[in-house]
């Protein structure tokens, strides 16, 4: 299986990539705290995603579920760094709008395996 079968990874990639761009753009005492534990949060997304699309049925929707909650922390992560004003309201909006796809799209998937 190759990611590119799977949309959402390409759209977690593209979240990746979007914040990475935004490391250099963090103030040095943000970007070793909350910016590196929403990366790291990040990476987990991505890590039960990618899993989840190589498993059973009955441990997809426990690595998917758990992915959920891994993308609601990372979105209220998100939400703290543009109210401290890490994140402008640019960034922000950028960085939640492409979060919200891949929150539909996972939630679409849940659904699908609970049939």
């Amino acid at each position: 299986m190759n990611e590119n079968d799977v949309p959402i990874l390409r759209k977690i990639h593209e979240l990746y990539k979007t914040f990475h761009e935004y490391r250099t753009l963090v103030p040095k005492h943000e970007r070793f705290s909350i910016y590196e534990r929403s990366e790291n949060t990040m990476i987990d997304i991505l890590e039960y995603v990618l899993e989840a699309s190589y498993s059973s049925k009955e441990r997809k929707l426990m690595l998917l579920e758990k992915a959920s909650v891994k993308l609601n922390i990372f979105r209220f992560f998100v939400r703290l760094m543009k109210e401290s004003k890490t994140l402008d309201t640019k960034k922000y909006t950028l960085l939640q709008s492409i979060t919200d796809e891949i929150g539909r799209m996972l939630g679409g998937w849940i659904r699908s395996v609970e049939r």
